[in-house]
């Protein structure tokens, strides 16, 4: 095992490690200027000593780096823990497995064949995902004549707007409408199957109107019925399976609505909502809805103890025009967002369901810092490279380069959010003054291997990306391109009350913004940025195809973006975690889908496509 070192302290000189909330218009040069004179404070590299703990007394330095860090970082083999945990990422070795292997030259090339033969294993995943069922299921009662409208139109936007941003995706559209029981059978229900025709699909819907109120009408409809025919009733063939409810009431019964009902024991031919939802899971659909009104709450609550969360979107409103956008917005961002889903975690949706229900177990409220106790912790960052030569050197991002300072934290006793990956914490800084909003993420899963290595590769990630925005952003001002900042992420580690040793990354929280993600580490493209386009294309040439930064996420400030959890898809494939899908994931996912734009241009950067 190496000997490391150093681990450098930072003087009690430097600047504050973090911004402040991200609620000014100016946040964004307020956050470079933070990270631009923390950077400029660093201390220089202390020569080692024979005394691990005399390397901290060299220094005037916040309180001295507790013991136990000091002990387990000289213990840390980077390289072998990293190779061991991308061995077991690739869901090769059992739990009961016994390392055989003598040599980290041996490990390396077992640990290269495995994530290269994992990565490709993930790319046809990817490509089976790009292939999309989208389902509307669509209440045709007389209330929702515009909406009925807004279908019509929107398919034809979608899929000239996929063509444009995201070629790798086929979609094949269907239709299910339904009314209510005091309809006639072939009226009640519509089907109208899959297609990728799209001129044919509009045919048929500008066949579709809205039903005639009768003296026999109540406020509830056929919901469970449509639902059940578009799971059952539509040839359901894509990797991909959307299912896009569109509805302003409740089905029928007491447990959803206290509306007037003909039928308040619920449907007449016996469906429930859980044996439908189950049907729909079963089937590896992902459910989506269209709000209209207030009476679909206490459904929505139902349907999310059954299924777990899922998205919602505002779809209020009679204005044409308006409606259309809304529609076309919502409509692309299920296509989007499913696919993400589905290219990362597979097409059994009872994995992604799983995700859901944890999101049941979430609070987004903001806790009462007042009641919560303080904690003490020590959080750790690298020196931000110098040279691109520094950047591709993985040997860098050892404990050479690592400073740290002791951290006195609040965090809230439930996540408010969580991915695939992390779940994240609101926190404060008890130590700033003022003291600041922070978010604490933490990984799902770790493994059986030691976590420090795999946060220290999180914290590697945003050192790699803040370094590339830097160098973006001199061009960008010159050629009033907007600019690209990364938050500043770093490892806090700290002890619990049960003397466990627990590991975060922790950030600055973008505080009453609008958090967007734009892309992903898969190519899709979720919210058109020809700036973040650009940006992405200019770190494949910065770095002489080394890496390509990617799955862009944050918000945007004045055409200014600030963006957090970056992935990298990089050649070096033993680099940034198990997002990074290597050289194959450079070709396919990046070069195969980027259009140049303007941005790109102006940049002179190499046409791609």
């Amino acid at each position: 095992m190496s000997k490391w070192i150093c681990l450098k302290n930072k003087k009690i000189t430097t600047t504050k490690s973090y911004p402040n909330d991200v609620n000014e218009p100016n946040i964004i040069e307020k956050h470079l200027k933070n990270c631009s004179d923390e950077k400029n404070t660093l201390p220089s590299e202390i020569k080692s000593t024979n005394n691990v703990n005399d390397k901290f007394s060299n220094t005037i330095s916040t309180p001295v780096i507790p013991s136990s860090l000091v002990s387990d970082l000289d213990k840390l083999n980077f390289t072998e823990e990293r190779l061991k945990r991308y061995e077991s990422e690739a869901n090769t070795l059992s739990s009961n497995t016994t390392l055989t292997i003598n040599t980290e030259n041996e490990l390396k090339t077992k640990a290269i064949y495995l994530r290269e033969k994992a990565i490709s294993k993930t790319l046809n995943n990817i490509k089976l995902s790009m292939e999309v069922d989208l389902c509307f299921v669509l209440d045709c009662t007389g209330s929702m004549k515009p909406h009925i409208a807004a279908a019509k139109d929107c398919i034809s936007h979608v899929s000239n707007y996929i063509k444009c941003t995201n070629p790798s995706i086929k979609l094949r559209v269907g239709f299910c409408g339904y009314r209510d029981h005091n309809n006639k059978p072939h009226h009640r229900l519509q089907v109208f199957n899959f297609t990728n025709k799209y001129t044919k699909f509009t045919k048929y819907m500008r066949k579709v109107s809205p039903g005639v109120y009768s003296k026999y009408s109540d406020g509830p409809e056929d919901v469970l019925g449509g639902l059940n025919a578009a799971i059952t009733q539509m040839n359901w063939q894509s990797s991909t399976r959307v299912l896009f409810h569109i509805g302003d009431f409740p089905p029928h019964g007491r447990r959803f609505t206290t509306l007037e009902d003909n039928y308040p024991d619920g449907d007449p031919n016996g469906l429930t909502a859980e044996n439908v939802l189950e049907k729909m899971q079963s089937n590896n659909i992902l459910y989506f809805f269209g709000k209209i009104t207030k009476y679909t709450e206490k459904m929505l609550k139902i349907f999310r103890s059954i299924i777990g969360e899922f998205p919602v979107f505002d779809l209020v409103g009679g204005d044409p025009i308006k409606l259309l956008d809304k529609f076309v917005k919502a409509t692309l961002s299920s296509i989007t967002c499913a696919v993400s889903l589905t290219s990362i975690i597979g097409s059994k949706t009872k994995d992604i369901y799983s995700l859901q229900q944890k999101k049941l177990d979430m609070n987004s409220n903001e806790p009462d810092w007042n009641i919560l106790p303080l904690q003490e912790g020590v959080v750790m960052w690298y020196h931000i490279p110098d040279t691109l030569d520094e950047l591709k050197d993985s040997n860098y991002f050892d404990k050479s380069n690592l400073f740290s300072e002791s951290f006195s934290f609040k965090i809230a006793s439930q996540p408010f959010s969580a991915g695939v990956e992390k779940c994240a914490y609101f926190a404060f800084d008890i130590k700033s003054n003022p003291a600041k909003n922070m978010v604490m993420k933490e990984y799902l899963y770790v493994g059986r291997n030691d976590p420090f290595e795999k946060y220290l590769e999180a914290v590697e990630v945003s050192t790699v990306a803040h370094f590339l925005a830097t160098k973006f952003n001199l061009i960008a001002e010159q050629k009033s391109i907007p600019k690209v900042n990364f938050l500043y992420a770093k490892l806090l580690r700290c002890g619990t009350i049960d003397l466990c040793t627990r590991y975060y990354t922790i950030e600055l929280r973008l505080k009453d913004t609008d958090y967007k993600r734009f892309n992903t580490n898969t190519g899709v493209i979720v919210e058109l940025r020809p700036a973040l386009e650009a940006f992405s294309h200019f770190t494949y040439v910065y770095t002489k195809g080394y890496l390509v930064v990617c799955d862009l996420q944050g918000i945007e400030v004045n055409d200014k973006f600030l963006l957090t959890d970056p992935a990298i898809h990089c050649i070096d494939s033993l680099r940034f975690g198990r997002t990074n899908l290597g050289e194959k994931g450079i070709n396919q996912l990046f070069l195969a889908n980027h259009r140049c734009n303007d941005i790109c241009k102006k940049l002179k950067l190499r046409h791609i496509n």
